[in-house]
């Protein structure tokens, strides 16, 4: 700041709205109705503010100019508003440079420009970089290209990386912990309260690598399903409590690692005997084959690729006629 600060009530309501951008009505009705501030009040009744007053009114300012209702901040205190007012500006820079990335990108960059400067961003062990790269892709591309033709793919390709001695375990961690929260914003995005057949997505019990069933949780939230994500390593019995509960029109599991767990299978012949009889088991990962083979036989769908979920739940959603179960 250009002036001291002090508690000193010293300054006029006409000071205050020039410092704070707020007018004298503004002011008044924050203070009537919601308390945001206490000035105090000379002899004659008129209103002087201190120095902390007009700070806490800048910091209210900021949060409601970022879209937030006065009557929902105006009892936090300042620590809380200043936490606020910085993790909304810094959302905004982000959003800012996350266009300008978009922006500077060649006119004719499409999903496989953006997975090769994301894998650059890899290599380099560039978490910006790779963060810049991905919200550029989800700018310009849908959630379906994003995720089937730069995700998944850069994903697959840091496994073989890693697994041939090119990549380190730093390499595939950094590029998961951002992929991860890529394909989550897809779900929360996308995932409309009420509308579209719910899903249920999840891995079975021991099953703890949780970005394929992010993956199907994105694709499914994209074509317009409901879903409802578990995450991982869930038993079958509460996956099927969750699909009854909800009236899931289809269960979707993410089976990766191991391939040889002795338990699997009768955990997943259980949860089929447990679902509603129209309830679609889908079943899909690097492992889900050595798993399936009984399951087929009853109607479960193995799946070997995202194109060819999306295909079908595209499918069962048209069946449903488009709306909930």
């Amino acid at each position: 700041m250009l002036y001291s600060t002090t508690a000193e009530p010293r300054h006029p309501i006409q000071v205050v709205t020039r410092r704070t951008g707020l007018s004298a009505d503004v002011l008044r009705a924050w203070e009537r109705r919601y308390g945001a501030v206490t000035p105090s009040r000379t002899d004659s009744q008129r209103r002087l503010y201190s120095d902390g007053d007009i700070d806490r009114l800048l910091l209210l300012k900021a949060a409601t100019d970022a879209g937030r209702a006065i009557g929902q901040v105006a009892h936090w205190s300042d620590v809380q508003l200043r936490d606020l007012v910085r993790e909304d500006r810094e959302a905004e820079a982000h959003r800012s440079l996350a266009a300008a990335a978009a922006m500077q990108a060649p006119a004719s960059e499409g999903a496989e420009g953006f997975f090769d400067r994301a894998l650059s961003a890899v290599h380099q062990l560039d978490g910006q970089g790779l963060q810049r790269a991905l919200d550029a892709a989800s700018l310009s591309l849908s959630p379906a290209d994003l995720t089937e033709r730069v995700l998944v793919p850069l994903m697959r390709t840091l496994g073989d990386g890693w697994v041939d001695g090119r990549l380190g375990i730093a390499h595939e961690h950094l590029a998961s912990a951002i992929v991860r929260n890529v394909l989550s914003g897809i779900v929360l995005s996308r995932n409309l309260p009420g509308s579209g057949p719910g899903i249920i997505v999840a891995t079975p019990a021991r099953q703890i690598h949780e970005l394929g069933a992010l993956v199907v949780a994105a694709t499914a939230a994209s074509v317009g399903w409901r879903v409802t994500y578990l995450g991982s390593d869930l038993p079958a019995n509460d996956i099927a409590n969750a699909a009854n509960g909800t009236d899931a029109r289809a269960v979707a599991l993410s089976i990766t690692h191991p391939s040889d767990d002795p338990e699997l299978p009768a955990q997943l012949r259980g949860l089929r005997d447990s679902l509603a009889p129209d309830t679609v088991l889908i079943l899909g990962g690097l492992a889900a084959a050595a798993y399936a083979g009984p399951l087929t036989d009853q109607g479960s769908l193995l799946l070997g690729d995202v194109a060819s979920l999306r295909a079908v739940l595209l499918s069962l959603r048209s069946e449903n006629g488009g709306n909930g179960a």
